[in-house]
This record gives C-alpha cells, sequence and structure tokens, in this order.
C-alpha cells in the first residue's frame, strides 16, 4: 500500500527527491518500484532530518516497536498519516511524540487510483493538515472523513477489507461455474468480467444498488431464482454482517 501512495504522489506531480523511503527488509517488488522513480529505500531514518509529512505504512504488529525510532524525525510542524490497521490516535501520538496526527484506511484499489480512504484525524491536527491529508489520499481514489474514531474499524471492515470479499465473490462464481460444467478457463474469464463490469456500471450510475439489482432480476426469472437463495434466511446478507463483525473485532483486537 505504501509503494501504491508513492506511486501515485509522483504522478501527481511530487519530486522524488524530496522523499526518503525507510524499509530495513524491502521485497524485490518494491525495490524495483522505488528504483522507477530514483529512490533506494534506507534500512534506519536519518538522523539530521525533520518530515515535513511522515507516512507511517506497516503491517500493524510492527508499529508499537517502530514509533520510536521515528521520533527524530518529528518536527513542530510535522503531520503524520498512518495507516497501520488497528492503531489508535492515542497510540500513535504517545509512540511518536506528534500531536498532528491523521489516520487513514485505504484499500487496495489504490493500486490503480480506485481506492477509498477513511481519515480521522487527532485534536491537534489544523485544518490546513487535513487538507493536506486529503489531498495525499485522493491521489489514489477518493476519500471519507469521520470525527468518531470509534468508527475507524467498523470502516475497516467494510471498505479496508472489502475487496478480499468482492475478489472471493469472483472466486465462488467462477468455482460454481466449473461445477455448472463450464471449464475453468471459461467460467473464470465470466465471473472476473462480470464483477469488473457490475463494479463500473455502479460507478457510473445514479441508481442505488438494490435498484440495479432490481433491474436485472425478472420477477419468476432466472436471476430471481439465484436471488431467493441468496436472501434466504441464511443467506448472502447474514454471512456478509458476520464477515463484518469478524473483521471489525479483529481490528479492535489489533488496537
Amino acid at each position: 500500500m505504501g509503494g501504491a501512495l508513492l506511486s501515485g504522489w509522483v504522478a501527481g506531480g511530487l519530486d522524488p527527491s524530496a522523499v526518503i523511503v525507510i524499509d530495513p527488509a524491502p521485497s524485490s517488488n518494491s525495490q524495483a518500484m522505488l528504483a522507477k522513480v530514483g529512490l533506494t529505500p534506507r534500512a534506519e531514518p536519518p538522523s539530521d532530518a525533520e518530515a515535513g509529512v511522515l507516512a507511517i505504512a506497516v503491517k500493524p504488529q510492527a508499529i508499537k516497536n517502530l514509533l520510536p525510532s521515528l521520533r527524530g524525525l518529528v518536527g513542530p510542524e510535522t503531520l503524520v498519516v498512518s495507516i497501520a490497521a488497528g492503531t489508535s490516535l492515542q497510540t500513535l501520538i504517545a509512540g511518536i511524540g506528534a500531536n498532528a496526527v491523521v489516520r487513514a484506511m485505504p484499500n487496495t484499489p489504490a493500486q490503480v487510483g480506485k481506492g477509498i480512504t477513511i481519515l480521522a484525524a487527532a485534536q491537534g491536527v489544523s485544518d490546513q493538515q487535513r487538507e493536506l491529508a486529503a489531498q495525499l489520499m485522493e491521489a489514489v481514489g477518493s476519500v471519507e472523513w469521520i470525527e468518531d474514531e470509534g468508527l475507524m474499524d467498523a470502516a475497516t471492515a467494510i471498505s479496508g477489507s472489502g475487496p478480499a470479499y468482492v475478489f472471493l465473490l469472483a472466486e465462488c462464481l467462477a468455482d460454481a461455474g466449473v461445477e455448472a460444467g463450464l471449464s475453468p478457463e471459461l467460467s473464470r474469464r465470466l465471473a472476473d468480467a462480470t464483477v469488473i463490469g457490475a463494479g463500473a456500471l455502479l460507478d457510473a450510475s445514479d441508481t442505488a444498488p438494490a435498484g440495479l439489482r432490481a433491474n436485472v432480476t425478472s420477477p419468476g426469472g432466472v436471476t430471481a431464482a439465484a436471488i431467493e437463495v441468496l436472501t434466504a434466511q441464511v443467506g448472502l446478507l447474514q454471512l456478509i454482517r458476520r464477515a463484518v463483525e469478524a473483521a471489525k473485532k479483529r481490528a479492535e483486537e489489533l488496537g
């Protein structure tokens, strides 16, 4: 995700020479991506730099041990933006010694500029810094602010984890096609194209999802037979609610 953000910022005009990337164990993909914009990751933070914006893009399990090592980069005007899931503003402020901290939860469609990011700001974040945080995340998609940080875990369970639910749907459609007699290759192409096309239609339409579903569901028809199964007493709605609740609970545990 850090690579997707950096790519979006550079594409938007950010000078790579103004960026310092800290990654003690960069993957080969990460190194290749950075090399394209002329950057080489550093194993440790520099001792003589004060960041204007400090973006923290690490797994939440690693962040508590990482934060103290970044204190030297924080100055009076530094804006800290963290995308570590489940890591509270209080934890970030205490660990890094900064007051201007924003939590951000982007999702993986950010890699193609179609992400959505949920933002929550600490009280020490100025209006100008809020605007800057939004501009940074808009480089990879749209943004939504929440004023109650307590809603971040629920938002993470919807948009942060949500792409995985959609990918699983594509997998299940393809598997069901094979069970119905299609070849794996054809079924995969049909399932992927259907999910992609449905998403594009949803994006382009002013009609709510329920209306789009109704438009393709003729009473007594083929689609109606499938929707009846999916909306049964123990159907897709109940499964999604349980999945979201499990994701929310895990985000709370990580915090």
